[in-house]
């Protein structure tokens, strides 16, 4: 899954493809170097990020997701509103993605609705205080916990289990201690039976460790570490890599599966 932020503050690539021209061509090359989904976002989720309306959020995201429907691409929408949402759906878009676990208490019928897929993911607290001082007392049990009920609640809803996805969410509430052992720990949330969806492309806990808290590494040197992941992260069966640098990670995986999967 190739990420597109659409926003001026994104961690990492915020402001680049701000454009719906630029945003559209950056989504056909990265599909052209492997993605099978370009996830479209238009509200940043980083750490201290503050909300915007619906309308904005509308305004960015639809031109984009109609011009990568037109030109026959998988796309998903990476919204914490139910709004949102629904009027992607209706431009095409055939995954919901929303990073609180539908925390919007309309999200759920909105998603039940529409037929789409559905990827819930675990955060502790908000994006503007995610980071302020996230605890756990287990934090592998209490994230697959949370993500079971959550997945259990939306295929009550008629959303058959193959189209849940579950998300982990790698650096979303959680200190470095919390995400490496999230990470050592990927086989319980596969054991689950939904597919997991993982998402740890240049996060900040990757330049934390090669470089240090006080000056971690710049986001754009992070993709050794990255791929350093996306290892484990094949290792215990993920289904679905969410990824900045497309290309790097589908050569990495042709590699890794030709190694552990002969044929």
């Amino acid at each position: 899954m190739g990420i597109l932020n659409v926003t001026p503050d994104s961690f990492s690539d915020g402001g680049r493809f701000l454009s719906p021209k630029i945003a559209i061509e950056h989504g056909l090359k990265m599909a052209a170097d492997g993605a099978d989904w370009i996830d479209v976002g238009g509200e940043s989720t980083r750490p201290g990020a503050l909300p915007v309306s619906v309308d904005e959020e509308l305004e960015r995201v639809l031109p984009v997701i109609e011009g990568l429907v037109e030109r026959g691409l998988r796309v998903s929408i990476d919204t914490m509103k139910s709004g949102v949402a629904k009027e992607a759906v209706r431009a095409g878009a055939t995954l919901i993605n929303d990073v609180t676990g539908w925390s919007d208490p309309e999200m759920g019928t909105v998603c039940a609705e529409s037929g789409a897929a559905v990827c819930l993911m675990h955060m502790q607290g908000e994006p503007r205080t995610m980071q302020a001082n996230p605890t756990y007392a287990n934090v592998v049990h209490e994230v697959r916990d949370f993500l079971v009920e959550r997945a259990e609640f939306a295929h009550s809803l008629g959303i058959a289990r193959d189209r849940i996805y579950i998300d982990p969410g790698i650096g979303f509430g959680k200190k470095l201690e919390h995400n490496l052992d999230l990470l050592r720990h990927l086989t319980d949330f596969v054991q689950t039976g939904y597919p997991v969806l993982l998402g740890t492309s240049r996060k900040s806990f990757i330049g934390r460790i090669l470089g240090s808290a006080e000056a971690p590494l710049p986001t754009e040197e992070r993709l050794e570490g990255t791929l350093a992941t996306q290892a484990i992260a094949e290792s215990a069966g993920i289904a679905i890599l969410r990824v900045h640098d497309v290309l790097s990670a589908v050569r990495f995986s042709k590699i890794y599966r030709a190694i552990t999967e002969p044929d």
